[in-house]
C-alpha cells in the first residue's frame, strides 16, 4: 500500500509518499519519494512520479486527489473564515469544494465541463429518485441516459421519472430566475411529465407515507409556500447560502406542497439555491437514505422558535455528502 505522509519538522510540514507492506507477519514501511515542503510542490513533484514508479500508479488517483483537497483546504484556511453554528467544523470544507468549484471546474473547456455535468447528472438522476423508490439500476441508468436503451421489464413512469430528473437537472444548471411559486411549479411540473398528471399546488389534504409529521392542510399549502418564500428572501443574507439551502429543504418538504413528487422537487431547489449561490450542486446518495430522512425527521418538530441546534444535524449531513459527492464528480 502507498500513500501520502506528512512529516512536521520546525514549523513546517514535509510530504513523502511511503510504502507499507507485510512481509513474514512483520509490517515494512519505507519512504519511497519526497515530494517537497508545501502542498503544491507536492502536487507538482506527484504528476513527474506518477508514470514512472509502478509501485505507486495504483494508488495515484487516490493520492492526487488527498492533494488537491488539501491544497484547496488550507487556501480556505488562510482566510481564517468567520464561524457559523450550522456549519462549524463543516464549513471550511464546503468553502474549500466552492473555491475549487470556481477557480478550476469553471475554467475547464467547455466539452470537458460538459462530460462532467453529464456525469454528475446522471448519478444525481439515479439516486434522487431511487430514494423516491425507483428500481432502475445505476447500471441501467447509465445507459439509459447516455445511449438511449430502455431497461428491460421497468415500468415507463421509471423511466420517465429518469429521462426527467436529468433534463430538469441540467436545466437549473443554467437559469439565473428568481425563485418563486412559478419557478417552483415548474420545476415540478417537468419532473413529474409522463409520470403524474397531479401538477400545481395540491387543495387536498395528503398523509405523507411513514412519516410522523403533518404536512400543510391543502387549504393552507399556498399560504405556507409564500410563508416560506418570504423566510427565504429575509434570510438571503443572514444565513450562509449552505446553510440557506439546506433548511428551506426542509421546510419545504414540512409543507408537501404537491400530490407527488415533493422530494425530488425539494433535492432539484436545494441544489438550484447552491448553484445560485456559486457553489456546487449536491447528491443525496441512495444509500445514505435512512440517515437523510432521520435527518429530515428530526427537524420536523422545530416551530417558529428554531434555534441553530435544531438544525445542525441535517446541515452536517447535507455537508458531508456535498463534500463527498463533490470531490468524486469535479476534481
Amino acid at each position: 500500500m502507498v500513500y501520502l505522509y506528512r512529516k512536521l519538522m520546525g514549523k513546517k510540514y514535509y510530504y513523502y509518499l511511503r510504502a507499507s507492506k507485510k512481509n513474514k507477519n512483520k509490517q515494512i514501511t519505507k519512504d519511497i519519494a519526497y515530494l517537497g515542503n508545501s502542498l503544491i510542490e507536492a502536487k507538482k513533484n506527484l504528476e513527474g512520479l506518477g508514470l514512472k514508479k509502478e509501485e505507486i500508479r495504483k494508488s495515484y488517483k487516490k493520492i492526487s486527489l488527498m492533494l488537491e483537497k488539501n491544497y484547496f483546504l488550507e487556501k480556505i484556511k488562510e482566510q481564517k473564515l468567520k464561524h457559523d453554528e450550522y456549519l462549524k467544523d463543516d464549513l471550511e470544507e464546503v468553502e474549500a469544494c466552492k473555491y475549487h468549484f470556481s477557480k478550476n471546474f469553471k475554467k475547464l473547456d467547455s466539452l470537458t465541463k460538459e462530460e462532467i455535468i453529464n456525469n454528475f447528472s446522471m448519478d444525481f438522476a439515479y439516486n434522487t429518485t431511487s430514494i423516491e423508490g425507483n428500481t432502475i439500476s445505476l447500471k441501467e441508468a447509465k445507459y439509459l441516459l447516455e445511449e438511449g436503451k430502455t431497461p428491460a421489464n421497468k415500468d415507463l413512469r421509471e423511466i420517465y421519472d429518469l429521462q426527467n430528473t436529468q433534463k430538469v437537472f441540467l436545466s437549473i444548471f443554467k437559469i439565473k430566475k428568481k425563485l418563486s411559486h412559478k419557478l417552483i411549479q415548474e420545476i415540478h411540473k417537468d419532473l413529474l411529465r409522463h409520470v403524474d398528471l397531479r401538477i400545481g399546488y395540491r387543495i387536498h389534504d395528503v398523509r405523507v407515507f411513514k412519516s410522523n409529521f403533518d404536512s400543510s392542510p391543502g387549504i393552507y399549502v399556498k399560504t405556507d409556500m409564500e410563508l416560506l418564500l418570504d423566510w427565504y428572501e429575509k434570510n438571503k443574507k443572514l444565513l450562509h447560502p449552505f446553510v440557506l439551502a439546506t433548511i428551506f429543504h426542509h421546510k419545504f418538504e414540512k409543507i408537501h406542497p404537491f400530490a407527488d413528487g415533493n422530494g425530488r422537487t425539494g433535492r432539484m431547489l436545494l441544489n438550484y439555491i447552491l448553484m445560485q449561490n456559486n457553489y456546487p450542486p449536491v447528491i443525496i446518495s441512495k444509500i445514505k437514505r435512512v440517515e437523510y430522512l432521520k435527518n429530515l425527521s428530526f427537524c420536523d418538530a422545530i416551530l417558529l422558535n428554531e434555534t441553530k441546534k435544531d438544525y445542525f444535524k441535517l446541515v452536517s449531513f447535507v455537508a458531508k455528502e456535498s463534500i463527498a459527492s463533490y470531490w468524486n464528480f469535479f476534481l
